[in-house]
């Protein structure tokens, strides 16, 4: 059950950061102007979308202290280090960000780090 904890965290972390990328990047730039700045602010705070994330984000804290009552932070954290590798796919696919074979390698490094760090 405590891998499922693990997943719980690693999802709704993975939801509440593509839902808030993908929501700012339709609300546009964030406006030079304080009164623009506060009105951006407002309307970004009262987005369906970005409660969601908001929301999202917590659960993920609840599933992640879950986690911690079945292992040890330094068997359970390397498992976080997978989240960049499935932000970096969901971003590429469907945010449309830039794909490189630099970001590629660095994330082969951390997921062969994760393998290590679990394994050993």
């Amino acid at each position: 059950m405590g891998y499922f904890y693990i997943l719980g965290t690693l999802l709704f972390t993975i939801y509440g950061q593509i839902i808030l990328k993908w929501r700012l990047n339709q609300l546009g730039v964030f406006p030079e102007s304080l009164f623009g700045k506060l009105k951006f602010l407002f309307n970004a705070f009262f987005d369906f979308y970005i409660i969601s994330g908001f929301a999202s984000a917590f659960l993920a804290s609840l599933f992640w202290m879950a986690a911690m009552t079945q292992f040890e932070i330094t068997k359970a954290y390397p498992f976080m280090s997978i989240a960049p590798a499935l932000v970096f796919l969901i971003g590429v696919f469907f945010l449309g960000e830039v794909f490189t074979w630099g970001k590629v390698f660095g994330l082969a490094l951390i997921i062969l780090g994760t393998i290590v760090t679990v394994k050993f």
